[in-house]
């Protein structure tokens, strides 16, 4: 029996977004001169399909269409990633300089949304094949001729394509994630496991200085040494300190919304912050937008919902038989966690901001599509696995 509780959920969180793409773009619509009911109609749209995608797959046979899924988003999208780069300006929007979103027909598309997706069951198919979790025969050297293959002929492709052709680091982070949690749920050694996290940090802090991603951090710890300094000597707390740097409104104004929000928030339509001073409140910064106008309880239960799905994704993962199936359903979790966790630690100013979509909530027909999918793709393993409702 497909879990209905897991679908009710993402399909409430899936709504909640539209609800709030309408309250929250108002500053949006009037800048870009478009219609009242443009962004909701496009995300109620999206919302409609993604929800009728998720329910239509869940009713599926998982040997079957899982499969037929997973390698179409893998191969499909990959192939569109390096499309996109030979298409005409007219067929691809860019931010930044760098391109990616396809334009289609009355609306765009984002490849690596959907990639992600078939990374997941890709990667999840290949180690099925190559590490079993109850093998205890391999030692850290195998384990490691095992992965080379991965980080050299897929991770490092991606790398270009999402990080240096995308100007992407966050998307990079986030496959890189996948990539190291799924491989120690397949089993490898905890040794190799850390020591893969120790290399890829000292990889990602390396970027960071010697790319142009440094200002957003130098902008983050600007804003928050003031914390920091006192709990160290003075010789160190006068080096660090950063000085003659922009203003971190965007840091500074979803603070001033959180904050204003209070408990029970201001009242939903009558946030303040969403008057230009966050920009595009609707996509990377709605759970401040939230938090203004409807306050901490009701933040508090949206992350519960959102818990709650992720803790039930890992339940069906727990109890599936096949291991493709424990390892995909594990990484749509991991994938929806650290999403949303690097989107929350970014708004509150933990972290430095990073272009993270909010799953199911934030405005964006390409990432709630894609995850939906995912979901979908769960809850049909979820019909061959023992639930206790």
């Amino acid at each position: 029996m497909v879990d209905t509780k897991l679908f009710y959920m993402t399909s409430f969180l899936i709504m909640v977004g539209v609800v709030f793409t309408y309250s929250l773009s108002i500053y949006t619509v009037v800048y870009f001169g478009a219609g009242e009911f443009n962004f909701v109609l496009k995300q109620s749209i999206v919302a409609f399909v993604s929800i009728v995608s998720m329910w239509v797959i869940s009713r599926q046979n998982p040997d079957v269409i899982i499969p037929i899924i997973g390698f179409s988003m893998f191969f499909l999208f990959i192939i569109a990633m390096i499309t996109m780069y030979f298409l005409p300006e007219t067929l691809v929007t860019s931010a930044g300089g760098a391109r990616r979103w396809i334009r289609m027909p009355g609306f765009s598309i984002a490849p690596v949304e959907f990639f992600k997706i078939g990374f997941i069951f890709f990667i999840s198919w290949s180690f099925e094949r190559k590490i079993s979790p109850h093998e205890d025969s391999l030692h850290t050297k195998k384990e490691l001729m095992i992965l080379l293959p991965y980080f050299l002929f897929i991770f490092m492709p991606l790398v270009f394509l999402i990080f240096i052709l995308q100007n992407d680091l966050g998307q990079t982070v986030l496959i890189a994630i996948l990539l190291l949690i799924l491989s120690l749920l397949a089993g490898v050694r905890f040794q190799l496991f850390f020591s893969l996290i120790f290399i890829a940090l000292i990889i990602l802090i390396a970027t960071i200085y010697f790319t142009d991603k440094m200002i957003r951090v130098e902008v983050w710890w600007a804003n928050s040494q003031n914390f920091f300094l006192p709990l160290f000597p003075d010789v160190i707390s006068d080096a660090l300190r950063v000085d003659s740097l922009p203003e971190p409104y965007q840091i500074n104004n979803s603070l001033n919304a959180i904050k204003n929000g209070g408990f029970l928030g201001v009242g939903l339509g009558n946030g303040n912050l969403k008057y230009g001073y966050l920009s595009e409140v609707h996509t990377d910064f709605i759970l401040a937008g939230i938090t203004e106008e409807l306050g901490y309880v009701f933040l508090i239960f949206i992350t519960s919902i959102m818990y709650m799905v992720i803790h039930r994704m890992f339940v069906i993962a727990n109890r599936s038989q096949k291991i493709v199936y424990y390892l995909f359903s594990a990484g749509m979790a991991t994938l929806i966690s650290f999403a949303f966790l690097i989107n929350a630690l970014g708004i509150s100013g933990v972290t430095p901001i990073k272009g993270m979509a909010v799953p199911f909530l934030s405005y964006g027909g390409s990432s709630t599509l894609a995850l939906s999918i995912g979901v979908g793709m769960v809850l049909s393993i979820s019909k061959k696995v023992k639930l206790n409702e």
